[in-house]
């Protein structure tokens, strides 16, 4: 293939592909992830590339701009397919993106270090795109394959966290086939859970798809609800308990995972049952984190101990958000690990790490550092 090369990028500055949007039910909240991104990254040390993903899977470049990417009133932010689609090309020890656009020659767009993909659900935080990231021989932030994988899927997750000797509330799986051959059956196991019930999509996240019920009659519904984002649903029993999070960052090197200050969300209940999609991004008012969370001492060393083995558990890295309920027993039951957590400056993740001395800027930059360090393929 003949490659007409415009404008390559020169100099020693890495340069970053900052990846968004996608093919999931979360592709808005990817692009104010960007937005964030954008905003903070170190323009003066890295050069940046945006590239968006439409719901279709097409990639082309995107506007540096944050502000087309920003939570809006009057509409959520979109990528929309266009003519020109962008690709890694990668031959030997050399990754580049090259741009095609009918009736022209591919044209390159210069190389590429390192992939941050801010993407959120399937076909971005699932294990797939890091899949073709490792065939390309390119370096990204974020979990690996397996990891993703077990990350976005709140069923096998479970099983890993249970292995590991950690402690996960009860729950129901309800796969496709389970559903289609016996509805009835699937719905009298799951009744016999401890009501209010959490329906969720088995690979999605943002409490998208999510039906709090409260009693059976309802059920059935909240499951028609969550397979329209999912063929596969887990129905947990709602626990009673505070939410604590911590933030993980892998440690460099062969040094430990690192675990910031746990944080507290504190829902405002006059308008909101739980902490939904409204509650995290668009009511500002909806939530309020509290970081460091107070917590008895015990408890705080407990709970970062427990999201440090949560990370390793499904093999971790770069980061993770780890989600607890701390019960009035004193119990710390273990909800979900986010492998690539909503990451705008207001997020819970980059949240608690400023509030543990790591500021979002500087927190962008070790993501990018860790990743630069880390091998492609087995490790």
């Amino acid at each position: 293939m003949s490659v007409q090369p415009i404008n390559p990028a020169g100099g020693s500055k890495p340069r970053v592909a900052v990846l968004f949007g996608g093919r999931s039910s979360e592709h808005s909240v990817s692009c104010v992830t960007a937005a964030g991104v954008l905003e903070a990254i170190d323009h003066s040390k890295y050069d940046v590339v945006p590239i968006g993903i439409a719901r279709n899977g097409q990639w082309s470049l995107a506007s540096v701009d944050p502000g087309q990417w920003s939570l809006r009133a009057e509409a959520l932010p979109e990528i929309t397919a266009g003519d020109e689609t962008v690709v890694i090309s990668s031959e030997g020890s050399s990754q580049e993106l090259v741009s095609h656009s009918p009736n022209a020659m591919p044209r390159s767009l210069g190389r590429i270090d390192v992939v941050l993909p801010l993407l959120h659900g399937p076909f971005g935080e699932d294990g797939t795109l890091q899949g073709l990231l490792e065939m390309a021989d390119v370096r990204y932030v974020g979990a690996g394959v397996l990891a993703s994988a077990v990350g976005m899927d709140k069923h096998y997750m479970k099983v890993v966290f249970e292995s590991a000797g950690l402690t996960v509330g009860p729950y129901e799986v309800i796969t496709d086939r389970q559903w289609k051959r016996d509805a009835e059956g699937c719905l009298e196991r799951a009744c016999r859970l401890t009501f209010p019930l959490f329906v969720k999509p088995a690979r999605a996240g943002s409490s998208i798809g999510i039906t709090r019920v409260a009693e059976p009659s309802e059920l059935r519904a909240a499951v028609e609800t969550a397979r329209r984002h999912d063929p596969k649903v887990v129905v947990e029993a709602g626990i009673t308990g505070r939410e604590i999070e911590v933030a993980v960052l892998q440690g460099r090197g062969y040094d430990d995972p690192r675990t910031s200050q746990p944080g507290e969300i504190a829902v405002n209940h006059d308008g909101h049952e739980w902490y939904d999609f409204e509650a995290k991004y668009v009511d500002g008012a909806a939530a309020e984190l509290s970081c460091p969370a107070d917590l008895p001492d015990a408890v705080t060393t407990r709970v970062r101990e427990l999201a440090a083995v949560a990370f390793e558990a499904v093999g971790g890295e770069g980061l993770s958000r780890v989600d607890f309920f701390y019960t009035p027993d004193g119990d710390l039951v273990i909800n979900e690990i986010n492998t690539m957590p909503g990451f705008t400056p207001i997020s819970m993740y980059p949240q608690m790490w400023a509030k543990s001395g790591l500021p979002y800027t500087e927190l962008i930059d070790e993501l990018i550092s860790l990743a630069l360090e880390r091998p492609t393929g087995l490790r």
